[in-house]
């Protein structure tokens, strides 16, 4: 889906976020199997105008590696504050620990702008 930004204001925000760690009190990501999913709320370090285009990718990933390695990373519920990042597997994969990297990009806030009602 193509996203047009309208005004010459652009804002970027990006971050990283370790979205769990499961291997050390052997939790579901780690001892579990079938489908599993981890969600995070994830705050921008302030509003865009409007809600932005959020791209994620996994920045770090310890996976057991005599299972096969499923993952599904998504983002959803993006808004003008932030965004939920979403994290699936399932079958008998095992995952240690995830860490993600985001980027946020969007029309930033024009503080020139203002709005009477």
């Amino acid at each position: 889906m193509a996203k047009r930004i309208k005004g010459h204001l652009i804002a970027v925000d990006q971050g990283e976020e370790i979205l769990f760690s499961d291997f050390e009190d052997d939790g579901d990501m780690w001892s579990g199997e079938g489908p599993r999913e981890r969600r995070k709320t994830i705050a921008f370090s302030e509003p865009f105008a409007q809600p932005p285009s959020v791209h994620c990718g996994l920045s770090m990933w310890d996976m057991d590696h005599g299972h096969n390695q499923r993952a599904d990373l998504t983002t959803e519920e993006v808004t003008r504050d932030g965004f939920t990042a979403v994290f699936r597997t399932w079958g008998d994969t095992r995952i240690a620990r995830v860490r993600i990297a985001w980027m946020a990009i969007g029309a930033a806030v024009d503080d020139d702008q203002w709005q009477l009602y």
